[in-house]
């Protein structure tokens, strides 16, 4: 496991379209589907980094409570599941179960969706406005690979501030996680 950390956004680029299937349903998505009433949550997760299973259930809690200001969430998976068996779709499925995803889960098979993100960890947030412009790049909170559930909510509220102005917080802190798994 390598542990990186997100490069600073490209703030106001817009977000890059996709049309990826659901690990659950089967159903496609594309970018327009997703958006809500006042922006976008793009994560990039998987099954097997420490760093998303400590924070997958506020991960939850937050898409929850996103969704109630209209910022919809979504959850792709870009890794090549070839050496990390848990981050197959059958395990995408059962994760996305056993924690009550109330978001899709998309598998980015060719991971050409992550590499026009940029994403380079997981776990990797990007924050659209309601016009799908970047205005958030960074943490879900300070936890890291460390379970703190009081951890102050700085994904949820500079995506609340979006919500609200349209524009994200001036001041954003890189993600850490691991490595996107690329095919070679």
């Amino acid at each position: 496991m390598v542990s990186i950390a997100t490069p600073i956004g490209e703030f106001n680029h817009p977000a890059p379209d996709f049309i990826l299937p659901d690990a659950e349903s089967g159903r496609f998505w594309r970018l327009a589907d997703l958006r809500g009433s006042r922006g976008l949550m793009v994560m990039f997760i998987c099954n097997h980094c420490p760093y998303v299973q400590a924070v997958l259930d506020r991960i939850v809690r937050d898409a929850q409570d996103l969704k109630a200001l209209g910022v919809n969430s979504v959850a792709i998976m870009s890794n090549d599941p070839t050496d990390y068996p848990e981050d197959s779709l059958e395990n995408m499925r059962l994760v996305a179960q056993s924690h009550g995803f109330n978001f899709p889960y998309l598998i980015d098979e060719s991971q050409a969706v992550a590499k026009a993100y940029g994403a380079v960890c997981t776990p990797d947030f990007f924050g659209y406005n309601a016009e799908l412009l970047l205005q958030y790049r960074g943490r879900l909170d300070a936890s890291g690979r460390q379970s703190q559930p009081d951890a102050p909510r700085e994904l949820f509220d500079a995506m609340a501030l979006v919500a609200r102005t349209g524009v994200g917080p001036t001041e954003q802190w890189p993600s850490i996680g691991c490595s996107i798994k690329w095919r070679t």
